[in-house]
């Protein structure tokens, strides 16, 4: 089976909730689209497929699911403390024109 790529984009509005949310998700086209804006932003890329095999059934603008939290929250815990400005660029990608799946 050929694997194509997938991407997933997350982020949160710490002003309305802090919860996780999908921002984008998509395979082949798509994830080359959302992975260009992350890397374009100086976005960290974490890569797990996994992950974003999960992640990627997730509408864009619901929450992660409960079985994704203990590993996304140490995923961000892990980024926060490493990179500062990771909450400004997460809020930069929340304004940006994200490929829709759709």
């Amino acid at each position: 089976m050929i694997e194509r790529e997938i991407a997933v984009a997350l982020g949160c509005d710490s002003e309305l909730d802090s919860s996780t949310k999908v921002l984008a998700a998509g395979y082949g086209e798509i994830a080359k689209q959302i992975l260009a804006i992350a890397k374009a932003e100086d976005i960290h890329i974490h890569q797990d497929n996994n992950l974003a095999q999960l992640l990627a059934r997730v509408p864009a603008g619901q929450e992660i699911p409960k079985a994704a939290y203990q590993l996304v929250a140490e995923l961000l815990s892990f980024l926060y403390s490493t990179d500062k400005s990771l909450v400004e660029k997460t809020t930069l990608m929340q304004g940006k024109d994200l490929p829709d799946a759709g």
